[in-house]
């Protein structure tokens, strides 16, 4: 996994986690509340050989995570050598002296766990989270590849793992709109040779010249025990773990000495700007970026307040006059990148659609001006900080976040404890100091801008720009390499103990479902509930059914319109007074609309939680309606639309469901519409849908947290007491497009560096009996990383990133799908591959796959009940699908007593690949022709809207 640079305030942040302080309390909050210090409690020692642990506690679900960081990243790497770090990352899951072949993640599956690694810039880490019955076993495995590894570094594994990396860049990067704009900018951000100078996925042209003894040297250099951080947190003893440890890690001996890094900042003496004409982008995008210090400087910590108060939220200079005034995009972002070596000041602006980026330049510049002309209030700095306190106990509700922040400090600012001298920082920064930045940084300094503009439109780029030099990746004929080992026989590193007996896991942990509680208000809300005393916060959702499935074909689109509208101020305050209100609780309320539903989820300190409900109530029940913003949500959603034009997996999503679903039914349409059903929507469709479809008779509230039953009820009151229930009538369409035919259907897109495939038809609802049996029988096609389909596709081929099948069904039937973006010379092959893999499944499994399913899906369930948020997600699916408190425990049985006949017999009844429809979403110039011998029923060309065209329409 390439992770990409992350600002510190980034909500998908998944490795630089965002360790936060709030500084708006409540009147009541007592003093010492005020003054507690948020931290994680530690005990850090180091082996003989280096290696630095840091082990912590938290025994409140039977789990444990493991985490090892090394310091090694792509700033590591040398010009010629790049997309090492990434690489090397991938080779470790390959096999060890005493772990075969592709069983790292098997074993850990088996045992119920899961685990991934993630390389970018400054680092590389690996993780895994199991039950704690197999701690030893997760002790012995990070402890082989750590030490005895290389060996088994050979010349057919390592092209394998190339080929994955290369197909990883093409679905990231060359088969994305703007994909190269990281690597336009850091080109010429950073000098030659500075170690962010290039991308962590690393050139094309190096990651196929890599050798297996580059390999060797680079693991020899960066992967040592004096290198590396080891993280436990979980349920287990201390005095066990530390003797596991010694004796798994103890014994690897220290490697090179690795000096760390110092700061590298840069300074540019000009303004460069550059453009690029982009394969998949319907819309031009400008990037503006500055040179900035490293992480946890004084600045640092401004810049990053800089950049909130700049693009986030309606009050932000940037919103008011590109989006507001200017009407030049529907979103502006801005942030500041603090890494190890150096930083970046970024804006990213992805304009309406023809909109000429000079426009959008000067428009920034006049945000400046604003910027200055305003300045900036204590008001600001509050409303930034409040939402801290949050956003860090979301962060710490995992052991697995635990384990990242624990690790981070570590490696970093050399204290895993630093969190509470980070927040401390942020808590000092002020409103003077966001203005020195501002000035010392930004205003007047050059800067290095992009203009990305869709193929042929270079009138919108950015005057003086010149064209970056991107290398794009030429088409050709799939000729696989043959490369044969030397010995196949591997050497084994000298042990104080046989490290080729796994250790024994003993008993996992009994399934324990959380209690649940129930309610039903007067007014017909179904109430689900879950007290969770682990951290202060509470975790809701309002599911309001009907979603997409209420829309009016002709007007396609308004439920989904109507989560932006509801959200853009009440009755009784603007859209920015509710933004502001709901940012100085530090609380986060959001709606979105599925096929099926509309939900309104929130997250709040359970001291908010009274003042949030009050915010969502006033939400639901006095919308406002406003002209203003309804026009600003058509043109952002109408332009979204366009831009899905260029991603081909949105584009296989919406015409494979056109194909299943068929035209008479909703959900052949997009739930956010088409761009004429969009543009006719009035404000009264909207208000005409939420008087006929808004009702407390056909909704749920389920509840997780810090608080009980009474409590939440209580809070609950002003919604069961204003909310009249009205009865509402969801549509049922009939499904008539049985399919009887093998069809293959290829949409072009020109010069594809990448095929999306979905292969599929409609099988069942998850509420048919057979849904979940259907479930556990796909996991060992393709229902896991060692499904059958990736296994080939990726581990054995190396023509794909990942392949995945799957059930998909609600109370409505859904699709049976396997999919996959492959290399573009491999798509013939790989569809067959598919083919045969589902053909062959019907035969049947062995017993020992048989096993594997078994244990993967039952010992997991440890892991099932951690968090607030998942916890969420079982209260909303017994509350939509009206299931037990039990019915994990249901499943679980239904697993147990699966049988090989009853395997065989849902393969049999599920799945028929004879009948299957094939889609294809690539380069129709070199992968449609020979999908005309391949022995499908038919084969048709289709457009972006899955309507059929003329092979004559298609330049061949």
């Amino acid at each position: 996994m390439c992770i990409k640079n992350l600002s510190k305030f980034s909500l998908i942040a998944i490795m630089t986690m965002t360790l936060v302080f709030t500084s708006c309390k409540d009147s009541k909050t007592s003093k010492k509340e005020d003054t507690a210090k948020l931290s994680v409690e530690f005990e850090k020692y180091e082996l003989e050989n280096g290696l630095d642990v840091i082990l912590h506690q938290d025994k409140s679900d039977p789990i444990v995570s493991l985490a090892i960081q090394y310091g090694v990243g792509s700033n590591r790497e040398k010009t010629g050598r790049t997309g090492f770090a990434h690489l090397f990352e991938h080779m470790l899951f390959q096999e060890s002296e005493n772990v075969p072949q592709d069983q790292f993640f098997k074993k850990i599956q088996d045992a119920g766990g899961t685990l991934n690694g993630g390389t970018w810039k400054d680092g590389t880490i690996y993780y895994e989270i199991v039950p704690n019955n197999a701690l030893e076993t997760v002790l012995w495995m990070e402890s082989d590849r750590m030490g005895f590894l290389i060996n088994t570094v050979t010349e057919s594994a390592f092209y394998n793992q190339q080929e994955v990396v290369q197909n990883e860049k093409r679905q990231r990067v060359d088969n994305n709109p703007y994909g190269h704009t990281g690597w336009v900018l850091d080109k010429n951000l950073y000098p030659e040779g500075h170690p962010y100078n290039w991308q962590v996925i690393g050139e094309l042209a190096d990651l196929q010249n890599a050798t297996v003894d580059d390999v060797k040297e680079f693991y020899d250099k960066f992967y040592g025990p004096n290198n590396a951080t080891l993280v436990l947190a979980g349920d287990f003893e201390t005095t066990e773990a530390k003797a596991l440890i010694e004796k798994y890690f103890g014994e690897i001996k220290r490697r090179q000495e690795v000096e760390p890094l110092k700061p590298q900042p840069v300074q540019l003496s000009e303004t460069k700007r550059l453009y690029h004409e982009d394969n998949f982008a319907t819309a031009p995008q400008l990037n503006m970026v500055w040179p900035t210090p490293e992480q946890y400087t004084e600045d640092a910590y401004a810049l990053d307040f800089l950049g909130e108060i700049l693009s986030s939220g309606k009050k932000a200079p940037l919103y008011k006059i590109l989006v507001k005034e200017k009407d030049l995009t529907s979103r502006t972002t801005a942030y500041n990148n603090a890494q190890e070596l150096a930083g970046e000041f970024q804006i990213n602006i992805t304009a309406n659609n023809d909109k000429d980026l000079n426009e959008v330049e000067k428009g920034i510049f006049e945000a400046f001006a604003l910027f200055e002309k305003d300045g900036v209030t204590d008001r600001d700095i509050e409303r930034i900080k409040a939402g801290l306190e949050t956003q860090f106990y979301n962060g710490i509700s995992s052991v697995l976040g635990k384990s990242f922040q624990l690790a981070q400090y570590n490696v970093f600012a050399g204290d895993p404890g630093f969190i509470e001298q980070d927040i401390e920082n942020i808590k000092k920064v002020t409103k003077e100091d966001v203005k020195r930045v501002y000035e010392k940084y930004i205003k007047g300094k050059p800067y290095v801008m992009t203009s990305f503009v869709p193929k042929g439109k270079t009138n919108l780029i950015t005057e003086n720009s010149i064209k970056a030099p991107v290398v794009e990746e030429v088409i050709k004929e799939n000729v696989d390499k043959k490369v044969e080992n030397a010995s196949t026989e591997i050497a084994k590193t000298p042990s104080n103990f046989d490290r080729s007996v796994e250790p024994e896991q003993g008993d996992s942990p009994e399934l324990n479902i959380p209690t649940t509680w129930t309610a039903e208000l007067s007014n017909g809300i179904k109430v689900y509930g879950i007290e969770q005393n682990e951290i202060p916060t509470v975790n809701f959702s309002l599911v309001i059914e009907g979603g997409h499935l209420l829309d009016d074909k002709n007007k396609n689109g308004v439920a989904n319109l109507m989560t932006d509208i509801l959200m853009e101020g009440t009755a009784n305050k603007t859209p920015e007074q509710l933004e502001e209100e709901i940012e100085l609780l530090g609380a986060s309320i959001n709606m979105y609309t599925s096929n099926e539903s509309i939900v309104i989820r929130g997250n709040t300190l359970v001291r908010n939680f009274d003042k949030t409900m009050k915010l969502v109530e006033e939400i639901l029940l006095e919308p406002r309606w406003d002209e203003a913003e309804f026009a600003l949500i058509k043109t952002k959603t109408i332009n979204q639309i366009k831009r899905s034009n260029a991603d081909p997996g949105t584009v296989a999503n919406r015409v494979y469901n056109k194909l299943l679903y068929g035209e008479d039914h909703i959900f052949s349409l997009p739930t956010i519409g088409t761009e004429d059903s969009v543009e006719a929507i009035t404000m009264e469709d909207l208000k005409a849908y939420y008087n006929a479809n808004f009702s407390p008779s056909v909704s749920s509230f389920q509840i997780v947290g810090k608080i009980n039953k009474e409590k939440a009820l209580n809070n609950l009151r002003g919604l069961e007491e204003r909310w009249e229930a009205k009865n509402v009538t969801i549509p049922e369409y009939p499904i008539a497009n049985t399919r009887d035919k093998s069809s293959l259907y290829f949409v072009d897109i020109p010069e594809a560096k990448q095929s999306v495939i979905n292969i599929g038809y409609i099988a069942l609802p998850r509420t048919d009996n057979d849904f979940f049996p259907a479930e556990v029988m796909n996991y060992k096609l393709g229902g896991s990383f060692s499904g059958n389909v990736n296994l080939i596709l990726r581990e054995e081929k190396g023509y794909t990133y990942g392949a995945r099948t799957n059930f998909s069904g609600t109370k409505i039937p859904g699709k049976f799908t396997a999919s996959s973006s492959v290399r573009t010379n491999t798509t013939g092959e790989s569809v067959k591959i598919f083919k045969q893999q589902i053909e062959a499944y019907k035969k049947g499994i062995s017993e020992e796959d048989l096993e594997f399913t078994k244990n993967a899906l039952i010992k997991s369930n440890a892991r099932r009940f951690e968090t607030q948020f998942s916890l969420l997600g079982m209260l909303q699916e017994m509350s939509a699908y009206d299931l037990p408190a039990n019915y994990i425990e249901n499943e679980e049985q239904v697993i147990k007593g699966m049988t090989l006949e009853q395997h065989k017999a849902l393969a049999n009844k599920y799945l028929d690949e004879s009948k299957m429809a094939y889609l294809i979403v690539g380069d129709a110039a070199t992968q449609f022709p020979q999908f005309k011998k391949m022995g499908f029923d038919e084969v048709k060309l289709l457009d972006k809207e899955g309507e059929e065209v003329k092979l004559k329409d298609v330049k061949m």
